[in-house]
C-alpha cells in the first residue's frame, strides 16, 4: 500500500523559512511526476510545484523565485524548500503522487505564515 506522509508544518514569521518533506513508502521513481499543492479554506486546492522523473521542476506563478522542490530517491522522500514567506502562503499542504491511474495523496499539513 503506498502512503505519503508529511512532515509538521508550523507558524512562521512573514520572510521567513520552512522545509516541507513527504516520505513515500515506495520508490518514488515509480511515478511519473510528484507534486506539491495547497488549499485555504476559502480556495479550490491549487497547483505549488512539481518534478518529473528526470527531475525538472515547474512552479505556479505565485512561488516562482521563492520555493523549491527538490526530491532524495535514496530516502524516497520530496521536499519543498520555502522561502521569503508571505502570508498569503498560509494554507494546508499537500504532497501527490501520481502515475496514472495512480494518484496517492498525503494527509496535509498546516502552514501558517503570521507575525
Amino acid at each position: 500500500q503506498v502512503q505519503l506522509v508529511e512532515s509538521r508544518g508550523g507558524l512562521v514569521a512573514p520572510w521567513g523559512s520552512l522545509r516541507l518533506s513527504c516520505a513515500v513508502s515506495v520508490n518514488l521513481f515509480r511515478f511519473n511526476t510528484l507534486y506539491w499543492y495547497r488549499q485555504t479554506p476559502i480556495k479550490e486546492r491549487d497547483f505549488v510545484a512539481n518534478i518529473t522523473t528526470n527531475g525538472f521542476p515547474y512552479y505556479g506563478d505565485s512561488v516562482k523565485g521563492r520555493f523549491t522542490i527538490s526530491r532524495d530517491g535514496a530516502k524516497n522522500t520530496l521536499y519543498l524548500q520555502m522561502n521569503n514567506l508571505k502570508p498569503e502562503d498560509t494554507a494546508v499542504y499537500y504532497c501527490n503522487a501520481k502515475k496514472v491511474p495512480e494518484d496517492y495523496w498525503g494527509q496535509g499539513t498546516q502552514v501558517t505564515v503570521s507575525s
